[in-house]
């Protein structure tokens, strides 16, 4: 007994249905071939996309508000440094504990650009394998807050240079700027520990005394994270002698192209007062009449 098979046949209205589809495949294929992928902390870029809140990133031009810091004006100043720069490719994301092995990605080309500035004493060592560009924070411009516990009254009470010979303090000399800053103080004892979120939990703990930071935004400068808070001492910081640039990968092959969208942007940026007054509506930038900045 012979079986007749059925032929499918697609009406007209199906067949053009299915071709949309597939062109919006290919069309999203290629998108995504166009989009470029930049890992971030993850608590950068929690901070980052609730202080966003669904606008432009390249139309903000206020930095005041929850959730700012310097990290996330770092990320959006070099977005739309870029874009001023005429680079006008897109960005996305992908969030984790990435901390130094984004300095590897960056030499092999895997990742463009750190939305992190570095700072230059940090950068040069890299200078064969990556761009560095035009200093985003210059040196002198970078205060820090001595961070430490609510609960630590030994430093909270410190007023000088001199105070500091009891305490113990946290970096890694993976930052040179920030380590060399702490061994030239006359501390008790610096700590290693290369994870800045075990630093900051460290520090809250009160297993190490304090950590330099950037000051926060909130109106008395405290930072809290999770169960983690921490608070600096009143009126009074430290400065990191040192610049803080973006670097992008020679590796990469859009590297060429970020780097030179980058220093015009960043210039076209600094000639209309736009990073200093994001850098002070964010809290980092701030008046040095109100402190004292002791190892100056």
């Amino acid at each position: 007994m012979q079986v007749k098979r059925k032929t499918l046949r697609l009406s007209p209205p199906i067949i053009f249905i299915l071709l949309l589809l597939v062109q919006s495949t290919l069309v999203t294929a290629l998108a995504r071939q166009d989009t470029i992928l930049i890992y971030i902390r993850d608590d950068v870029y929690e901070d980052y996309l609730q202080f966003i809140d669904g606008r432009d990133v390249l139309q903000i031009t206020n930095f005041s508000g929850k959730n700012i810091r310097r990290d996330v004006v770092d990320m959006i100043l070099a977005q739309q440094a870029l874009r001023l720069g005429g680079f006008e490719h897109k960005f996305s994301y992908a969030s984790g504990k990435v901390n130094f092995r984004n300095t590897k990605m960056l030499q092999n080309g895997r990742l463009l650009i750190s939305f992190d500035s570095y700072w230059l004493n940090d950068a040069l060592p890299l200078a064969d394998k990556v761009f560095i560009s035009q200093a985003v924070i210059r040196n002198g411009e970078y205060v820090a807050g001595i961070y430490t516990s609510p609960k630590n009254t030994k430093v909270l009470s410190v007023k000088n240079l001199q105070d500091l010979k009891q305490l113990s303090a946290v970096s890694t000399p993976l930052w040179r700027t920030d380590w060399q800053t702490l061994q030239s103080l006359p501390l008790k004892e610096l700590v290693r520990e290369d994870s800045w979120l075990s630093m900051a939990r460290m520090v809250n703990i009160q297993w190490v005394d304090f950590l330099l930071m950037a000051f926060n935004s909130t109106p008395d400068k405290s930072f809290t994270m999770d169960v983690v808070h921490l608070v600096p001492v009143k009126n009074i910081a430290v400065v990191l002698n040192d610049s803080r640039h973006f670097v992008i990968s020679k590796a990469h092959p859009k590297g060429a192209e970020a780097i030179k969208a980058m220093n015009e942007g960043i210039s076209k940026l600094r000639q209309k007062g736009a990073i200093k007054k994001a850098y002070q509506q964010a809290g980092f930038f701030i008046d040095e009449r109100d402190i004292t900045i002791i190892n100056r």
